[in-house]
Parts: structure tokens; C-alpha cells; sequence
């Protein structure tokens, strides 16, 4: 079936199948946050990012191979409600942005800074962290070699805009200068992007209105 990324919470988790690797979306409430399973075709590894919440569907969605690793994109809360349950179960090694470790209330393993290579399996997953949304915010870059990038951007971009920056200027600032160094000025239009709530998009969607996001100022 085609891929769509539309989810919803209570509903079956949609899957994108890449020649390479397997990424199975499924939304959990209250607050609709979306968790990706990504599995490597040639071992079976998977890692999660954002045990967000409803530990028992992520638990299903992960399945009886377990989980190698999961990656929590940012700080906040809605993002971790159930990283400590899914850890305890899985034994998984825990990631998450240097300059935000701090505000996540589970050990992170790892902290990841700007360019590092997270792996699952042999498919390897490129970190940027991006300034705004929090101090240490990461989006992840897979490159697929067979076809056009896929990014998971956490809280950072969505159709429509950046993260919130809670009317923070300076933040704001930040945030958009990020999103465009780091991920419009290198990635093609075809970027898929999976973000941390609702529908997907691509770079290319997204890309003529980053004028009107710097004048409006969210």
C-alpha cells in the first residue's frame, strides 16, 4: 500500500518501505505526537524515535525483536511520557541532543552533537542539531542511497512553519536560521520530512514560504 503518513491516535501505524530500511509511523495522545520504528532490512535492528506516550502501543508497534536504541528528539515532556517504561522493557540504549540530556528524566546514553552518525543496523542516521525550539533540539537525517533523504524533525519544522518558540525572538531567530543552514540550503526539495505531530511533508512544499514564516515571525 502507499505510504501516506497520516495517522491517527488509536489507529494502525502507516509503514514506508525503503529499499533499505522500514519506517512505521503510529500516533499516540493526548497531544497527537507521532513516533517513528525504524528497521534495517539486511539485520532486523530497529531503534524508536520519541516514546512519546502509550507505552503499550509503542510496545506492540515495536514487537517481539525489541529495540536496539531509541532516540528522544527534544526536551519536552510529550516527547519521553514513556521512555523510561519502553527502556525498562526493551534494555534499549538511550539518545537524545547534549544540550538537552539534561531535561529528559531518563539516563541518555548518548549524547549526540551536531553531524554525529547514529546507526541502526547498517543504515546510518545523521544528526543536526537545530537551536530554537530548545537549547538542544536534533533532527535526523536518513541519506537513502537508492532515492531522496528522509528527515525526522522532531518539533522543529511542520507543514506550515518551525516549532514554537513561545514568542521568544531570539529563539525564533535561531530556530529558522537552523532550519535553513542546516537542512533547506543542503537537503533536495524531494526530502521527505516526518515530523514529531500530524502530517508529513517535503522540503519543497515547505521551501517558497520561508519568506513569509521570517516576516510573520513564527
Amino acid at each position: 500500500m502507499t505510504y501516506t503518513g497520516e495517522v491517527r491516535v488509536g489507529g494502525p501505524a502507516d509503514v514506508h518501505e525503503l529499499p533499505e530500511l522500514m519506517i512505521s509511523k503510529v500516533a499516540v495522545g493526548p497531544m497527537d505526537n507521532n513516533a517513528y520504528l525504524l528497521r534495517c532490512r539486511a539485520t532486523d535492528e530497529q531503534l524508536l524515535i520519541d516514546a512519546a506516550n502509550d507505552a503499550p502501543t509503542l510496545m506492540s508497534l515495536i514487537g517481539d525483536d525489541g529495540i536496539a536504541s531509541v532516540v528522544t528528539t527534544h526536551r519536552h515532556g510529550d516527547h519521553w511520557q514513556a521512555l523510561d517504561e519502553v527502556v525498562r522493557a526493551t534494555g534499549a540504549r538511550t539518545y537524545a541532543g547534549r544540550y538537552d540530556a539534561e531535561g529528559i528524566p531518563v539516563t541518555t546514553d548518548v549524547p549526540v552533537e551536531d553531524g554525529d552518525t547514529i546507526r541502526v543496523g547498517r543504515v546510518e542516521l545523521t544528526a543536526r542539531h537545530i537551536v530554537g525550539h530548545t537549547p538542544g533540539s536534533i533532527a535526523l537525517l536518513y541519506d537513502d542511497p537508492h532515492g531522496h533523504p528522509h528527515l525526522f524533525t522532531g518539533d522543529c519544522l511542520f507543514p506550515g512553519g518551525v516549532g514554537n518558540t513561545f514568542d521568544d525572538s531570539d529563539a525564533f531567530a535561531s530556530l529558522l536560521r537552523d532550519v535553513e543552514t542546516k537542512i533547506f540550503d543542503r537537503l533536495p526539495d524531494e526530502t521527505w520530512v516526518y515530523p514529531g505531530h500530524g502530517k508529513d511533508t517535503t522540503l519543497g512544499a515547505e521551501r517558497p514560504h520561508l519568506p513569509e514564516w521570517r516576516e510573520r515571525g513564527w
